[in-house]
């Protein structure tokens, strides 16, 4: 099913949309509930109850049915609230209002279904209403062309969890796991967690922004993370398109001086929260005016002058969090008020949809020259 229009208030298409969305969470949180095993992560059920996400599932398929019927009422097109009602009646024949919140065995592997639906659950309650009340590009349709490729790829990343969380941590572990470090993190974790918490937050981002920048001056690791520029609609999904490599290396980088200085696990978790809301926000279609936070934190106009098409703001803006670190290495660029007239790249010859994307790195290069495109960039 395609979607192509902006949505509008009052047709009935944003409840009818909003109760697929929640009819598929709920039929996809009862399945979690029936194999809680294989589909849902340790660290996070340490973190939640199975009480807790009773609840939420049970208020989601309320909700689900409420949009239904509303967009039923509202809308001419029939389409997305039948099949919201079809969700709905699914899960509630699955036991959507019976579950158990059971003990659960941990198991040698697992996908990680439950944090995908609550990270999608929360990123979309926070970011689409902004986008849609707030956005930078107003032209730029709710449902771009390549939406469901971005959403593939935030599906697979959170899903693999488990896979990218361990293979991220093996260098750190390999190279440095020898030495003797207990001293180290004692003294780290006995720091005031305001100071902590902002430590972690400088180091780590101090190691992603050289790992930025390698990236986009050595050709061969451009290839893997021209990917991540090549969307030209930059929205709340557009941060999640990166290749597996690109993944694989940032990743380990940043885990490095979270491992040999030995961050306390309160510190970890909040510098994991805090990361995965924040890449979303500085790729969002949002024009919202952060006054003077955008000089000490990275924001959408800051991360979109990055993402800038025009070649001569190429090299611009590496830090993930800080802007001061591209002040002090001399890459920092943010012309007051003003915003890049579009992003992407000009080596534009990317194939559509995830798979494609996953294997083009590996065979050819956007600056061959076989590609027939009528300009290349100098980066």
């Amino acid at each position: 099913m395609e979607i192509k229009e902006n949505v509008k208030f009052g047709e009935g298409k944003i409840s009818g949309y909003v109760s697929v969305f929640l009819g598929v969470s709920a039929l996809l949180g009862v399945i979690c509930f029936k194999y809680p095993e294989w589909l849902t992560t340790p660290a996070f059920r340490d973190v939640y109850t199975g009480e807790s996400m009773k609840m939420l599932l049970t208020g989601s398929i309320l909700a689900a049915m409420f949009f239904a019927i509303i967009s039923f009422i509202a809308s001419k097109n029939k389409k997305w609230s039948l099949l919201g009602i079809l969700l709905i009646a699914t899960t509630i024949i699955l036991g959507g209002f019976d579950v158990d919140p059971r003990m659960v065995d941990k198991t040698g592997w697992h996908l990680g279904l439950d944090w995908l639906l609550l990270d999608l659950f929360l990123m979309a309650v926070i970011f689409i209403p902004i986008e849609m009340v707030f956005p930078k590009r107003k032209n730029q349709s709710t449902f771009h062309e390549e939406w469901r490729t971005d959403l593939m790829y935030f599906t697979i990343s959170h899903l693999l969890i488990q896979f990218f969380g361990t293979i991220t941590q093996q260098p750190a572990k390999v190279f440095f796991g020898w030495m003797g470090l207990s001293d180290v993190h004692q003294l780290v974790q006995s720091l005031p967690f305001p100071i902590e918490l902002v430590f972690a937050f400088f180091i780590t981002d101090l190691f992603q922004y050289w790992t930025h920048r390698f990236f986009h001056t050595h050709h061969f690791l451009w290839r893997f993370h021209s990917v991540h520029h090549s969307t030209e609609n930059m929205d709340w999904l557009a941060g999640s398109r990166t290749h597996f490599v690109d993944i694989f290396v940032t990743r380990s980088m940043a885990f490095i001086p979270l491992y040999v200085l030995g961050f306390s696990t309160i510190t970890f978790n909040v510098y994991v929260i805090f990361m995965a809301i924040h890449a979303v926000l500085i790729h969002a279609n949002t024009r919202i005016n952060f006054g003077f936070l955008k000089y000490i934190i990275a924001t959408p106009q800051y991360h979109h002058w990055h993402h800038c098409k025009d070649p001569k703001h190429y090299g611009k803006n590496f830090a993930t969090i800080f802007p001061f670190i591209d002040k002090v290495f001399g890459t920092y660029y943010l012309p007051k008020n003003e915003w890049p007239k579009d992003t992407g790249l000009l080596e534009a010859n990317f194939p559509k949809g995830y798979a494609k994307q996953m294997i083009y790195p590996f065979t050819k290069s956007p600056f061959d020259k076989n590609l027939d495109m009528e300009e290349y960039s100098n980066r």
